[in-house]
């Protein structure tokens, strides 16, 4: 009777803060599992690829264009020939996959 009801609301509420934590921090771990882990792994994995680009590779676009890499101009671009004497240049970013992979340029000594 002499309690006041503010205090009496906040006796014991700590434990139930907790259980109210535990399905929100179980959402974010299954979200990042589901969902950033993976697109994570792609991320890395288009990267190694583009950084592993060298000439003869047959490259697909991302705009569906395939040709096989002439020359790696720089860390950006790289020139593809997408037909008999027709030869474009191509950012490495938009390389969507490596369809054959060409042999070793072979170094003169």
């Amino acid at each position: 009777m002499f309690i006041s009801p503010a205090y009496a609301q906040t006796a014991g509420g700590s434990s139930d803060f907790l259980f109210q934590l535990v399905p929100i921090l179980l959402m974010f771990v299954i979200f990042y599992l589901l969902l950033l882990r993976p697109q994570q792994q792609k991320v890395k994995q288009h990267r190694e690829m583009v950084a592993n680009l060298r000439r003869g590779d047959t490259v697909v676009t991302a705009g569906g264009i395939v040709g096989k890499v002439t020359k790696v101009r720089d860390d950006n671009e790289i020139e593809v020939e997408i037909a008999d004497n027709t030869r474009v240049r191509v950012v490495k970013g938009t390389v969507a996959e490596v369809r054959a992979r060409g042999e070793p340029v072979k170094e003169s000594a």
